[in-house]
């Protein structure tokens, strides 16, 4: 029993020691370090001084180059801009020519005559052709005549005289016959003795070669 105590004492003494052995040793080394990192702490600007003298001498670094900006071109030099010319003024157009007055509208034709179908109606009509064939007559002078010859019949006819004799009767209303008729026959009135109109026509026609005019027969002629 005692043995066990003393064991346990000896074994007691010598984990006390241990750890003091322990601590101390870790303070040794701890001051060990501290001492190892002053002195390194000293040594290093001096190596770094030796080291940097025995490198050579760097290249000194140029200094970058200033950015070269290129000049803006410059503007193109507008040209001057000739002044136009002046063109000539074109010449003011002529002024239309007036217009012409409107022709005035023709007059129409005069209606034809309108003609009575009887002694005064041909002895009218007869008058109008005569004035167209410049035959000399007035209305008093053919009106006479024709009542001495015929009595106004435009059918009459002498079958007694010399003419009848010869076969060539006065016809119509101035009594003319057939030869004399043909041979003073005025245009654009009927061949024909028996016609009144071609038949008064006709005998002035006659009257105005011989006598001048029909006005100036007063008898037989």
């Amino acid at each position: 029993m005692p043995h066990s105590r003393l064991s346990t004492l000896r074994r007691s003494t010598t984990l006390r020691e241990g750890l003091t052995f322990a601590v101390a040793a870790a303070g040794i080394v701890a001051v060990a370090a501290s001492s190892a990192v002053s002195v390194a702490d000293d040594s290093v600007p001096a190596r770094v001084a030796m080291v940097a003298e025995e490198q050579p001498a760097a290249a000194p670094v140029p200094a970058p180059m200033p950015e070269v900006v290129p000049a803006p071109a410059p503007a193109p030099e507008a040209l001057p801009v000739p002044a136009p010319e002046a063109l000539p003024l074109p010449a003011p157009a002529p002024e239309p020519a007036p217009a012409p007055a409107p022709a005035p509208a023709p007059m129409p034709a005069p209606a034809p005559p309108v003609y009575e179908n009887n002694l005064d109606g041909w002895i009218r009509q007869a008058l109008d052709i005569m004035a167209a064939n410049n035959i000399p007559g007035s209305y008093e002078g053919i009106h006479r005549n024709i009542m001495r010859e015929s009595s106004g019949n435009p059918q009459a006819i002498n079958l007694w005289d010399s003419n009848a004799a010869m076969g060539i009767p006065s016809k119509g209303l101035l009594q003319v016959i057939d030869p004399t008729f043909a041979a003073y026959h005025v245009e654009g009135t009927p061949f024909d003795v028996w016609d009144p109109v071609a038949n008064i026509v006709a005998a002035c026609n006659y009257a105005a070669h011989r006598y001048g005019s029909m006005d100036n027969v007063n008898s037989a002629y």
